[in-house]
């Protein structure tokens, strides 16, 4: 059987004048793609994962600087420390989460300071709607995602669009929110 090959010469062809700034946009997205692809074709692959996703020291160690000083504070630090969770990052959580509001409810269901999803806290068995409770539960839930991603960018980031998403995209989801909710909390 015989091949056919085309032979395109390009007619004219002149050089893209872009600017530095097009030029870094036109790369990014390339890139984005490249990685995108990457990811999907090897999230399968045991092999091919690494064992624990390194993060810089600098971020996720900001310290809590809200102005919040009212009666769920040292809850929130005492559920940190019970789970394990460093306090300050947990503190930005719920500023993040609920902004202190003990009667805060989400668009979505979220309920509480800690903002747990009436499903999640049935989980944990805890009342999402006792502060204390809803607090211990966001703690151990998030303490579990980093348990499960050893590291607590990807923590947060499951914490806000599920671990689903994560193992989905390999990291931080693409979600405008969820890279947004990480960058506030983590620092990165």
């Amino acid at each position: 059987m015989a091949g056919v090959f085309l032979c395109v010469e390009p007619m004219n062809a002149k050089p893209l004048n872009l600017s530095t700034k097009s030029r870094a946009s036109l790369f990014r997205s390339q890139t984005s793609v490249l990685d995108g692809r990457a990811a999907k074709q090897y999230s399968n692959s045991v092999r091919l994962q690494p064992k624990s996703i390194i993060t810089p020291t600098k971020a996720g160690s900001l310290k809590y600087g809200g102005r919040y000083k009212g009666q769920f504070l040292n809850m929130a630090k005492s559920a940190a420390r019970k789970n394990g969770v460093p306090e300050d990052l947990f503190l930005r959580l719920i500023q993040q989460e609920s902004g202190w509001n003990s009667r805060a409810k989400s668009h979505k269901g979220a309920l509480g300071l800690a903002q747990l999803m009436p499903a999640t806290a049935r989980q944990l068995r805890v009342n999402p709607r006792i502060p204390r409770e809803n607090l211990e539960g966001g703690a151990r839930y998030l303490r579990q995602q980093y348990d499960r991603f050893k590291s607590w960018r990807l923590a947060l980031a499951a914490y806000n669009a599920g671990p689903h998403a994560v193992i989905k995209y390999g990291g931080v989801p693409p979600y405008r929110e969820t890279k947004n909710y990480v960058r506030k909390i983590w620092g990165s």
